[in-house]
């Protein structure tokens, strides 16, 4: 095993938008391509990370970097600031999400007909914004994301779904939860939502401890939460190249 990570460049519009790309070299075919969407601090180590664990089980880790320019904010305020406005404007916010679909498709070790996309808070909701905009993804998998739809055109959801989700997240309720899942059984899709009690925002960051905001690591739903998503791409990869 030769796992290399490198980045790459995209535009959405006048934005350049910088992504990570997560890789086994010694592996010399295209493989399925797993899609990161980052959390509201911007495409950071963490998001890094999964994706050369992405890399590690046989798939391509592909960060999107969906605020543009490689920006990390630090602050809440700064988060919020890019944050913000693409949670208010979805469509543009679905326009960045395609472009950066569309360059990991174009990557050279991906197979474009392969694609699976997870994401964690912001980038929860951001997959799910994939998912519902019925790009052909195999799977779609949301942490403790942000769960409430867009006022948009609906289409045809194709990704198998996935949400992992606290019981006690402060940034989307039992009552969003709820309403995400009348949301996926109206689709017809496939889908499933694990809800974790007594677990609140972002359990599967494990320096997260701020009370204030309700962000607490939790060690048995993150690791729940992981093996359901091997799984579920498993479920969908396991085959690939094999011919039938």
């Amino acid at each position: 095993m030769n796992i290399r990570i490198k980045p790459f460049e995209y535009k959405d519009g006048k934005t350049t938008c910088i992504g990570q790309v997560a890789w086994d070299e010694s592996r010399v075919d295209p493989k399925p391509g797993i899609i990161i969407n980052h959390a509201w601090g911007g495409l950071d180590g963490f998001a890094q990370d999964k994706a050369i664990q992405m890399a590690a089980i046989g798939y391509v880790g592909v960060c999107l970097d969906n605020y543009g320019d490689g920006a990390t904010p630090e602050s809440t305020d700064d988060k919020m600031a890019l944050m913000g406005p693409l949670k208010e404007d979805r469509k543009a916010l679905l326009k960045r999400l395609k472009a950066g679909y569309k360059a990991a498709q174009s990557l050279d070790m991906v197979d474009e007909n392969a694609m699976a996309a997870m994401g964690f808070c912001f980038g929860g909701l951001c997959t799910l914004d994939m998912a519902r905009a019925g790009l052909d993804l195999k799977a779609a998998v949301s942490y403790h994301g942000l769960l409430d739809a867009p006022d948009l055109p609906k289409k045809k959801i194709k990704a198998d779904v996935l949400v992992c989700h606290g019981y006690d997240d402060p940034m989307a309720d039992p009552d969003a939860l709820r309403g995400v899942q009348d949301e996926l059984a109206a689709s017809g899709c496939d889908w499933t939502v694990m809800s974790f009690g007594n677990t609140k925002h972002a359990f599967m960051v494990p320096d997260a401890d701020n009370d204030e905001m309700g962000l607490k690591y939790n060690e048995y739903a993150a690791t729940q939460s992981w093996a359901a998503t091997t799984d579920l791409l498993a479920k969908h990869f396991a085959m690939h190249g094999v011919d039938a």
